[in-house]
């Protein structure tokens, strides 16, 4: 999701990288689950993310959809979503305790909390955001601690690619030029769906490796429209 907006408004004025110290451990949250409420659409899900919570529910994306997960169009693309429920709207996920339910394989967004992610020239560095989290009494962990995740390397050019490929494909959608007809993005749209989210990743192989295959496939395919 694009923002527009300044990044002096909501962060403390740095960029980080992973090997830096922030200062964003809330002490494990106990207490509070603020975040995981009233944020609509906005917890917006990558290929990994499905991939994990289907391998740790064993769940479809279509059985995910039944329940926890909702479809939207993104800047002119369908893409996944984690769901708010009820008056308050909570996380699916979010248990009565007020704890993830799904936390050891929570998506990529809920891992970065409350740091975000600034892009430019093909590659991103951290931000602190400001504003979001409740806790003002937070200490400073190592980035690449924070985010737990395996292979920091290979995820965060995971992280590159995605988002540039759907920054590239965005534009060319929203623009429509060159005789690029709505039909033609609505096929366009549900190819990457497809292609990204509805077809399994296999659990046996290596996910950046399909990943990569998926990609050029689909780079193929656009660059052909």
């Amino acid at each position: 999701m694009r923002r527009e907006i300044s990044l002096e408004e909501i962060s403390d004025g740095r960029l980080y990288r992973s090997n830096d110290m922030v200062k964003a451990d809330s002490g494990d949250c106990r207490g509070c689950s603020a975040c995981c409420c009233g944020m609509g659409e906005s917890i917006v899900l990558d290929p990994l993310d499905i991939h994990r919570m289907s391998q740790g529910l064993g769940q479809s994306l279509e059985q995910l959809l039944e329940k926890g997960v909702a479809l939207h169009v993104e800047d002119g693309l369908i893409l996944p979503h984690l769901k708010m429920c009820g008056g308050d709207e909570r996380c699916f996920y979010l248990n009565e305790e007020g704890r993830c339910s799904i936390h050891s394989f929570r998506p990529g967004i809920c891992r970065l909390f409350p740091l975000g992610r600034y892009y430019e020239d093909q590659d991103f560095c951290y931000f602190l955001q400001i504003h979001e989290c409740r806790n003002q009494n937070r200490t400073k962990v190592k980035v690449r601690k924070w985010i737990d995740t395996p292979e920091l390397a290979r995820y965060e050019q995971y992280v590159r690619d995605w988002h540039y490929f759907l920054k590239d494909l965005q534009e060319q959608l929203m623009t429509q030029t060159d005789g690029f007809s709505e039909e033609k993005a609505r096929k366009l749209s549900m190819y990457v769906l497809k292609q990204f989210f509805m077809i399994p990743f296999d659990a046996e192989r290596d996910f950046y490796v399909q990943f990569a295959d998926r990609l050029e496939q689909a780079g193929q395919v656009v660059r052909n429209v």
